[in-house]
């Protein structure tokens, strides 16, 4: 289809054809990606030979100098007089061999299993073992350490080959002064950035690299050290989290008498289920043969409500009983938990973006049109909620619509309502008040938003609309929505992914509550997966799977990134409202 006949299409049948379009190229898209994955490994590998040469041919082609600076840091350089150089690479090495000789290398040695030697008590006293957890810290940190010298030892070796060839050329180096007023002249850009990159390595890739590796630990509240030892445990996390394992399926007679027998049944899915029998003999043979073989089971419903009951496995065994009063109890997964907590989160970031986005426009035009008095009063009334601190009206806000709070109180008294409304009992109701409440929250925002923008529209756009026989529908449509989405698309990306971590509007509303006993890991039917998150770390010291869902967090804000932010006018049609 070309670019006229696209045109000609409806909006509903270009959205189609522009979805069609992007699922037809996804699989050229996925090799091109593949393939520019190898080359980058091919390039990576050849950079590393050449990188290795480079390092061969400097030593054989270097004086005795740069010879020894191979083993002794900043020889070369104060060698050939460049004293405060040499100083830095030989005092950088000396720490380097003080930390590895006597602290790094004990944790580093154990890194690979994280400890073998756990705390234990003689007598009265306590002997302290190994500690996983400084293991794996100081273990990344001497990792950092060790890349931070290599990189070091190279640039010394380069300082040497540089050195060599200048003096050669008949120039002169560069003294201690030259290379300070360096520092403070033309390259203080390195000087200004030299402690804030250290900060950021240290306090925000160190702690981002220690949460990643322990998702593949099994750190939790039974594995806590000193007192106890966790270990690596490779992808079972992220097995826990994301697929639904299968349990083997068990028969146990919990009360048996001469006449009937009650027996727990454990499912494949993991589900739990009673039921009662007239047949104890039957019961005893079918829980002896779940427990010596793997087994299947069938439950047939008769006429009368009873069950048949049929046990079997692969060598042909089988048992078969009649069974009643069949109750069954669902037993939390954590992959069905974090699917529905995920499901849940999604929604509530688009209802919380858009609704937030529309309103506040809508607000934002209806202030802006002309013949509305007192403008500077309304705005002055929306932008309050933004001045009082959440902390403190979200908190009044869960007070004032729980069962004995406010608005149940006085809706009762009108004789509206005879029972207090659930509004955060009820996970449905809980869900719709939470989007609604964040509507009266971020409305203000969008509306100080729209308004600078609105104002910006060319007012002969909209009077040309009207000359045209367009009404304020159209207008709408044609106009200042395109060039709010043009301006704001950014906007609505971060807006979303703010959503998506939105801690506070949750938390301090719901806690996550009403609890659903369908959930695992103490989540509540209203949790996003940031306050879900919250609650293994905080209160169920669950830290294993919180890593693993803060890993899976950034992955599905990275996606919906990626993807959205090619889809915004502002990146496709940069050039549309110059």
């Amino acid at each position: 289809m070309n670019d006229l006949d696209f045109l000609r299409l409806s909006k509903p049948q270009q959205f189609v054809q522009k979805l069609k379009r992007f699922f037809l190229s996804l699989p050229r898209k996925l090799a091109g990606a593949l393939k520019g994955l190898v080359m980058r490994l091919v390039g990576l590998v050849r950079g590393l030979g050449s990188f290795l040469a480079d390092l061969g041919r400097t030593y054989v082609k270097g004086d005795w100098k740069t010879k020894v600076s191979y083993t002794v840091m900043g020889f070369g350089s104060a060698a050939r007089g460049q004293w405060l150089r040499g100083l830095l690479f030989f005092v950088f090495q000396t720490v380097f061999n003080l930390y590895i000789w006597f602290f790094g290398r004990t944790y580093l040695g154990k890194l690979a299993t994280l400890g073998t030697v756990e705390t234990a008590k003689k007598g009265r006293v306590t002997v302290y073992g190994d500690n996983s957890f400084l293991i794996l810290l100081y273990g990344v940190l001497t990792i950092f350490f060790i890349a931070a010298f290599i990189y070091t030892w190279y640039v010394n070796i380069k300082q040497n080959k540089l050195s060599e060839m200048v003096l050669k050329s008949g120039r002169k180096l560069k003294s201690a002064r030259d290379d300070m007023a360096s520092l403070l002249d033309t390259q203080f850009h390195k000087t200004l950035l030299a402690l804030p990159t250290l900060g950021v390595t240290v306090f925000t890739i160190l702690p981002i690299i220690f949460m990643i590796l322990v998702a593949f630990t099994n750190y939790d509240n039974q594995h806590q050290p000193p007192g106890k030892l966790f270990t690596w445990v490779g992808t079972a996390n992220f097995e826990t989290l994301l697929t639904s394992p299968e349990s083997d399926v068990r028969f146990e007679v919990t009360s048996s008498t001469a006449d009937s027998a009650m027996l727990t049944i454990t499912a494949k899915n993991g589900d739990i289920l009673t039921v009662n029998t007239a047949d104890p003999a039957a019961a005893v043979e079918a829980a002896a043969l779940t427990q010596n073989s793997k087994t299947e089971f069938t439950l047939t419903q008769q006429a009368d409500g009873s069950y048949q009951i049929e046990v079997f496995n692969e060598a042909g065994e089988s048992v078969s009983f009649v069974g009643k009063d069949l109750q069954t109890v669902k037993t939390p997964s954590f992959s069905y938990t974090f699917r529905q907590v995920l499901l849940w989160t999604l929604i509530w970031a688009f209802f919380a973006t858009f609704l937030n986005y529309f309103l506040g426009m809508l607000v934002a035009i209806m202030i802006n049109k002309k013949g509305i008095r007192f403008k500077k009063l309304w705005r002055t009334i929306l932008v309050m909620t933004i001045a009082i601190p959440q902390f403190i009206s979200l908190l009044y806000v869960s007070k004032m619509f729980a069962a004995d709070g406010l608005v149940n109180g006085m809706l009762m008294n009108w004789g509206w309502i005879s029972q207090p409304l659930p509004f955060w009992t009820d996970p449905s109701w809980a869900r719709v008040t939470i989007i609604a409440i964040n509507v009266w929250i971020g409305i203000p925002y969008l509306m100080l938003i729209a308004t600078g923008i609105l104002m910006n529209i060319p007012a002969d756009l909209y009077e040309s609309a009207r000359i045209d026989g367009a009404n304020a529908f159209q207008t709408y449509m044609k106009i200042t929505l395109p060039y709010m989405l043009f301006v704001t698309g950014p906007y609505l990306l971060t807006s979303f992914t703010s959503n998506i971590n939105n801690f506070n509007v949750i938390f301090l509303l719901s806690q996550g509550k009403p609890l659903g006993l369908e959930l695992a890991g103490n989540a509540g039917t209203t949790d996003l997966l940031i306050t879900w998150l919250y609650k293994m770390t905080v209160t169920d010291s669950n830290y294993k799977l919180a890593a693993v869902m803060g890993i899976l967090v950034f992955v599905v804000c990275a996606v919906i990134n990626l993807v959205v932010y090619n889809f915004i006018p502002s990146v496709k049609n940069e050039e549309d409202f110059q």
